[in-house]
């Protein structure tokens, strides 16, 4: 498989999560009508989601790591399938929360995997600009998928929204069963031993290269998450204006494919940690300038909207340039490292996000708020990893961490 279609694979496949959480957000009154899910509480349908992907990251990656890629991966989607057909069927509020919580869980190698698939074939600066194509591509579905979502109400319900996550699931599945073929090479295949896994695992969550930039994207995401767990209701209750919903929503997550695609361009040159530093400080002013408007004054929709979605194009730089940093030095553990640290970005920010959400009060002053602070976080957090130093050239080598065996 040649290097193009290896991108649009891994970013439809990732895709595939972004389209079961987006799609569904025009239908989140509907769902909640229908299911009797008052307030907040309709968020869930998200929340939920988001949080047992995370805690579901752990498994695939051990697996991938002893059976391959491919199997976990078709298996994964087999799930995704399953279970959105599941959601379709439900009627009450509760079982649709189980059978979210489900497919999060179980299907989570969608996600979890495909950085350990680069992984196999690149490191360093050029996985880097690898992901940040993947991204790109990525992106573009929660720019649409609302959209989508918005055109399927028309000539049905909520419920034809999960048999729409179904179809792209077995349209992906046929693509990953008859191309992509096993890039875990015999000789690092690893045994299914709990102390192995452990020790691994505990490998890619020790090294102070790598874990100020797992928990630093987790916090910047967790605020992202917030966002999207609120902003259905932010938009059409808290500045009044439901008709325009999807496009909002596209405009900020446009945003983040623009930016990923131009990180794509940029960051061999100058390197992933110059580029994603930089993104870090300019977050920051950004955001500080989202709580100057949320406070000082009444704030509108079209003074939110460009903030929100430059500052999610920040996340674009930031995003794929610290996975890559983090991957860099677990070549021969990649499948345990980026289920570890897909476990602890995704729950963490999910409980993040859910905390920012329930927090709503009909303004963006929370939500600007934990932007800002998730920022300053995410500096200090790197700052101890680069031990003080910022602004790195491109990396050349790459180290792994003693201790790493099977």
């Amino acid at each position: 498989m040649g290097e193009g279609e290896l991108i649009w694979m891994m970013a439809m496949l990732m895709a595939l999560q972004a389209f079961g959480i987006d799609a569904i957000l025009p239908a989140l009154d509907d769902v909640g009508l229908a299911l009797g899910a008052p307030g907040n509480e309709r968020q869930f349908v998200i929340g939920v989601y988001l949080l047992t992907a995370g805690l579901g990251a752990l498994i695939p990656g051990a697996l991938a790591d002893r059976f391959g890629r491919r199997p976990i991966v078709l298996a994964s989607i087999g799930v995704y399938i399953a279970l959105s057909l599941a959601s379709a069927l439900v009627t009450s509020f509760e079982a649709l929360l189980a059978v979210r919580a489900a497919q999060g869980f179980f299907g989570a190698g969608i996600v979890a995997l495909p950085p350990a698939i680069i992984r196999d074939r690149v490191g360093g600066d050029k996985m880097a600009r690898m992901m940040s194509l993947i991204f790109v591509i990525f992106l573009m579905v929660p720019a649409i998928a609302p959209s989508i979502g918005e055109l399927i109400l028309t000539i049905g319900d909520w419920r034809a929204i999960f048999l729409a996550m179904a179809v792209q699931g077995a349209i992906v599945a046929a693509w990953v069963y008859f191309r992509l073929p096993e890039s875990l090479a015999p000789q690092n295949r690893q045994p299914i031993r709990p102390r192995a896994i452990a020790r691994n695992m505990g490998a890619a969550m020790s090294e102070r290269s790598a874990i100020g930039y797992i928990f630093g994207s987790t916090v910047v995401f967790g605020a992202l998450f917030g966002f999207i767990n609120s902003s259905q209701q932010l938009i059409a209750e808290g500045f009044g204006r439901p008709d325009i919903f999807p496009v909002v929503f596209g405009i900020c997550a446009g945003s983040m494919a623009l930016a990923s695609w131009s990180n794509s361009r940029i960051v061999e040159r100058f390197g992933a940690r110059r580029v994603s530093h930089t993104a870090v400080f300019a977050f920051i002013a950004v955001a500080s300038v989202q709580v100057y408007f949320a406070f000082s004054h009444e704030e509108t929709l079209w003074e939110f909207v460009p903030l929100m979605a430059i500052n999610m194009a920040l996340l674009g730089f930031i995003g794929s340039n610290f996975g890559s940093i983090a991957m860099t030095p677990f070549f021969h553990i990649a499948g345990a490292a980026s289920s570890i640290q897909t476990f602890v970005r995704m729950t963490s920010a999910a409980l993040i996000g859910a905390a920012i959400g329930q927090a709503f009060d009909g303004t963006a002053r929370p939500l600007a708020l934990a932007l800002l602070a998730s920022g300053v976080a995410c500096l200090l957090l790197i700052l101890f990893s680069e031990k003080g130093r910022l602004f790195a050239p491109p990396q050349a080598q790459q180290r792994y961490p003693s201790g790493m065996r099977s």
